[in-house]
């Protein structure tokens, strides 16, 4: 949506094309930095009352402060805090809102990609046939795109899993997120803003063995994880409602040595899954499409080798970004994790008494932040065109 988003706001004419019969968010809980952030609402997304306002800060488990995640005030003021908590739903139902009419097809599942040069062939499961200048593949971790230009290659599993919740409050929460581990486990939580509700999102990770048993009781699986940590989070724990739990696996891939080939792409998961211990997954997804749309906004896209330069180029300016923070989850990830039983003890000394994990978190993520937040330029809202015809005819 988000790459549909920035090449409409550019003029160009787009069909996304979704091979699922509905939009359906994929998770619950979701935190996103101030740059995807100014990517939505550059591209039409009404961002106001989005989500919660967080400050972060890392600890042990007992609460003993390991990095503060501090961003410059007027970055605070704007994007509130270093993130904001909010539920995948409510970004999908915001995304959908700026969509024009027309522009979302679901239930069409393409089979095959033919990049004759002068364009692209799109054949569909039933048959249909469509044409583009450019096709973009937003298909996930099992993008069907990326297979079709570079094979099949494996996912890589971390041997990770998370449960995640969420719950409504009848009052705003502080506007502060711990994410706390002890010896093997992380058990975080943020404030959350969704539809207008307050409230909270949490999660448990830890590792797990190919031939673990699977949790079946979810609520007291947290709950025995959670018993070392803080009461606050127990007590969300305790508080949420079975439904608005999950489970899922951390996977993703290694890098891409390359995303493009002729008149073909790739963004997002599609180019660069990524663990969660960044926050950044679908941030990253986001910015991908803006990066994208500007540059091909600066070439004549009947031109092929235009097309190729600037695929080039937008792949180019992302892989450093997507780089680091998709190797950067998958170490801390490990670090935090894998690391053998007896240096834990080291680790966590470490952790405790130097400044390591807040020259490494605290310190890095907001400079990587503000040079990402340079990179987008500033400019007014984008109007989507269903809605200035609205307020027009109103």
């Amino acid at each position: 949506m988000a790459a549909a988003l920035a090449a409409l706001r550019v003029g160009f004419g787009v069909q996304l094309f979704e091979r699922a019969p509905e939009v359906r968010a994929a998770g619950n809980i979701l935190n996103l930095w101030p740059p995807p952030q100014k990517v939505l609402k550059l591209i039409g997304v009404d961002t106001d009352d989005l989500g919660a306002p967080c400050h972060a800060y890392f600890h042990n488990a007992k609460g003993r402060l390991r990095a503060d995640v501090r961003l410059p005030d007027e970055v605070v003021a704007e994007y509130g805090g270093g993130f904001i908590g909010l539920l995948r739903s409510g970004l999908y139902n915001r995304m959908l809102d700026a969509v024009p009419p027309g522009v979302l097809r679901l239930g069409r599942d393409v089979a095959r990609i033919d990049d004759h040069g002068d364009g692209v062939r799109l054949t569909f499961s039933d048959g249909a046939v469509e044409e583009a200048d450019v096709v973009i593949g937003a298909d996930g971790i099992n993008s069907f795109v990326r297979r079709q230009l570079w094979g099949e290659e494996p996912i890589r599993r971390q041997f990770l899993h998370l449960v995640g919740g969420y719950l409504f409050l009848d009052e705003a929460p502080e506007g502060v997120g711990i994410l706390s581990h002890d010896r093997t486990t992380q058990v975080s939580y943020t404030p959350i803003r969704h539809e207008g509700k307050w409230g909270y999102e949490w999660w448990v990770l830890e590792a797990f063995r190919p031939d673990d048993p699977l949790p079946t009781d979810l609520v007291e699986f947290c709950r025995v994880r959670a018993r070392g940590f803080p009461q606050r989070v127990r007590d969300l724990i305790e508080a949420t409602p079975p439904e608005h739990m999950q489970r899922w696996e951390i996977r993703d891939r290694p890098p891409l040595k390359q995303w493009s080939k002729g008149r073909v792409t790739l963004v997002g998961d599609a180019a660069h899954p990524t663990s969660p211990y960044a926050a950044y997954g679908a941030g990253m997804s986001i910015e991908d499409g803006y990066f994208l749309a500007r540059e091909l906004d600066a070439i004549d896209v009947r031109d092929a080798a235009a097309v190729a330069g600037a695929l080039q180029r937008y792949e180019d300016r992302r892989k450093p970004h997507t780089f680091k923070v998709t190797q950067g989850a998958y170490f801390t990830g490990r670090m935090f994790h894998h690391l053998p039983a007896p240096l834990r003890p080291l680790r966590d000394f470490v952790f405790d008494h130097t400044p390591f994990l807040q020259k490494m978190v605290g310190d890095d993520m907001p400079v990587h932040i503000l040079s990402q937040l340079a990179e987008i330029e500033d400019a007014e809202p984008f109007v989507p065109v269903h809605k200035r015809m609205k307020e027009a005819a109103e």
